[in-house]
């Protein structure tokens, strides 16, 4: 039970960053809260990334449930992305990571914090 436990695949932690963690992913999820977002906007938005790379992260996003495509038949064909219901609970997540990177670029904030680690019982 105890080395249960102690496997990094049983944390918490790892588990969400193995949605969520890489280059690419948070951007796009933060791209996507103010809501439905066109796959050329994503590109012109995110620059720095391929096309084949920013497909490939959104299909893996997408088969974790996080993201929805829309799909439209038009000419030119239109694909929009957008939060799931499930990605929206990520929004905390990402507004704490924001912030805590935001202290990290105070030397004076982060010399004061002080977190607490404690082991479990």
């Amino acid at each position: 039970m105890r080395k249960e436990r102690n496997n990094p695949h049983n944390c918490a932690v790892v588990r969400t960053v193995g949605y969520i963690g890489g280059k690419w992913k948070p951007i796009i999820l933060i791209r996507l809260i103010g809501g439905s977002v066109r796959f050329g906007k994503l590109t012109v938005q995110m620059p720095d990334i391929s096309r084949k790379i920013l497909t490939m992260q959104l299909r893996e996003l997408e088969e974790d449930g996080l993201i929805i495509r829309h799909s439209y038949s038009e000419k030119p064909p239109r694909v929009e992305y957008e939060l799931s219901t499930l990605g929206k609970t990520l929004i905390p997540v990402l507004k704490a990571m924001f912030d805590w990177g935001v202290q990290m670029e105070d030397p004076l904030k982060r010399s004061s914090w002080n977190p607490v680690l404690t082991e479990d019982k």
